[in-house]
């Protein structure tokens, strides 16, 4: 069974593809100066339409996480978890990855992280390890 992939769009390849340089791209709002996701051609803050992708840290901290049992797919190894990180580069950035590389007992909320990237195909999914 293959992994399912985002559908790319100009809106959001960007940051689906951005790992191959490494770089971790939220979309910014030029009006607001507020970074955001998930990418939308409008800022959902101010609703302006000057908004682009721009590279960030990619560092943060573990904001809430599971630690899933259920093998969903016969590919997928569990336990594995799944994280809501806040990026450090602006309060409230969040969203949902994977954290890898540390075994799920010693997740914890506030742990500091950095991204890593998995190339599948054409696709760079940003996950987090635990940051040194």
């Amino acid at each position: 069974m293959t992994r399912k992939l985002p559908a790319l769009t100009p809106d959001n390849s960007a940051f689906w593809q951005g790992g191959a340089q490494q770089e971790l791209r939220m979309h910014h709002c030029d009006a607001c100066a507020r970074f955001f996701h998930p990418p939308a051609p409008v800022c959902p803050q101010c609703l302006g339409a000057q908004v682009g992708p721009r590279p960030v840290s990619g560092r943060g901290t573990v904001h809430t996480y599971t630690v899933n049992h259920q093998p969903w797919r016969p590919d997928l190894k569990e336990p594995y978890v799944v994280a809501i990180v806040e990026l450090a580069d602006q309060q409230g950035l969040r969203f949902v990855t994977n954290i890898v590389g540390t075994p799920p007992a010693e997740v914890h909320i506030g742990m500091p992280v950095r991204v890593r990237f998995e190339q599948v195909e054409d696709v760079w999914l940003p996950l987090f390890e635990k940051a040194a």
